[in-house]
């Protein structure tokens, strides 16, 4: 059984989706944004891969000069994911949703 990719995969994200974790007929559709970098990438993921390597990903993809990962934290629908060990299965992540990247303190714009 294998699932369309969402329209919204293709917003504001080029080129082709990585593909996290092995390849599975159950492969979610999703994006991550960086919002820092203010890009997105499209993500081709096996739900059993964890959250963490998600932000691994999208911080290397868009935002290679964060310096440490732990100051970075992943939200989806507005909330933190708190466990990021966790697979993505165990988040109320589906195809096309969005998972959002940005720094854990927020720094005044210069």
């Amino acid at each position: 059984m294998t699932s369309q990719t969402p329209f919204v995969n293709s917003l504001r994200a080029a080129g082709a989706p990585f593909v996290l974790g092995s390849p599975t007929n159950q492969m979610l559709h999703v994006r991550a944004q960086v919002l820092e970098a203010w890009d997105a990438i499209r993500i081709d993921a096996n739900p059993s891969a964890s959250v963490k390597s998600l932000k691994q990903l999208a911080l290397r993809e868009l935002y290679p000069d964060a310096q440490h990962e732990d100051d970075y934290v992943v939200k989806l629908h507005g909330f933190e994911i708190l466990d990021e060990d966790a697979p993505i299965s165990s988040t109320p992540a589906r195809n096309g949703s969005t998972f959002l990247i940005t720094d854990r303190h927020r720094r005044p714009v210069e």
